[in-house]
């Protein structure tokens, strides 16, 4: 166990070598790895680890775009006899691959699209969904672009209940999503990110804002906000999750 006495956050890349810059269009990876780290010690003993791995492929036609994340959390808690022990409370991965066969027009495509969730303390266990449908760009600006797709889909999942026992659902979906990126400057950029996937069992949003300021031509600061909402759940069970962040990005 983890137990230092200061805080610490920091960025640690891993990946491949034939992974190409990512300010060049024509080679055919971007990837940026992330990672955050806070470990405190004394009065408070907490440690913290949030981690992300985001790698783009362009191909002549097709364009496939794969997520890894992964967040763990052990805290400090006070037993009912006073005493004290370090007990494990989120522990979430989180996977996603999406091919996008572009279309005529350069911007428009049809896709593919798969991601599965493990959140050992959410209200859904395991949340897995596969979609097709059609993206666009629906505004394309000198620094400002919007992107969003639709389709039909299927979901799976372990919904936790009241008991803690597991209650399987699945079924039909309509998924959407959106993501704007906004270069404020050379050096400063704005992400968000919209999903949602709405079935007869449950809807779930995901929305993600992140602030990147550059570093050097590698490495930037990352600030981030992230919020995951789930209609249906328990009822000791929370219905929104968010996280804020402060990360280390490495670009290839």
């Amino acid at each position: 166990m983890i137990r230092p006495s200061i805080l610490l956050a920091g960025a640690v890349s891993v990946f491949s070598p034939f992974v190409m810059a990512q300010d060049d269009e024509n080679k055919p990876w971007t990837v940026s790895t992330e990672l955050g780290v806070i470990a405190t010690s004394g009065n408070t003993e907490t440690t913290s680890v949030q981690g992300k791995i985001d790698a783009k492929q362009r191909l002549t036609r097709w364009h496939n775009h794969y997520i890894f994340s992964a967040l763990f959390k052990e805290d400090q808690v006070t037993q009912d006899d006073g005493t004290k022990t370090t007990e494990k409370t989120a522990e979430k991965y989180f996977g996603s691959i999406k091919s996008a066969y572009q279309l005529e027009s350069e911007h428009s495509n049809f896709f593919v699209f798969g991601s599965h969730t493990e959140d050992e303390f959410g209200s859904y266990e395991t949340y897995s969904t596969v979609a097709v449908g059609y993206g666009t760009r629906l505004y394309n600006g000198e620094t400002m672009q919007l992107d969003a797709e639709i389709g039909p889909g299927y979901f799976r999942g372990e919904r936790v209940l009241e008991d803690e026992s597991i209650q399987r659902e699945s079924g039909v979906i309509l998924r959407g999503a959106a993501s704007l990126a906004w270069q404020i400057s050379p050096s400063a950029e704005f992400k968000q990110t919209l999903s949602v996937e709405s079935g007869e069992d449950n809807t779930r949003t995901v929305a993600e804002s992140s602030l990147s300021t550059r570093i050097n031509d590698a490495m930037q600061m990352k600030v981030g906000f992230n919020v995951a909402n789930d209609t249906d759940v328990a009822p000791d069970k929370e219905k929104t999750d968010t996280m804020t962040y402060v990360n280390l990005v490495y670009n290839f």
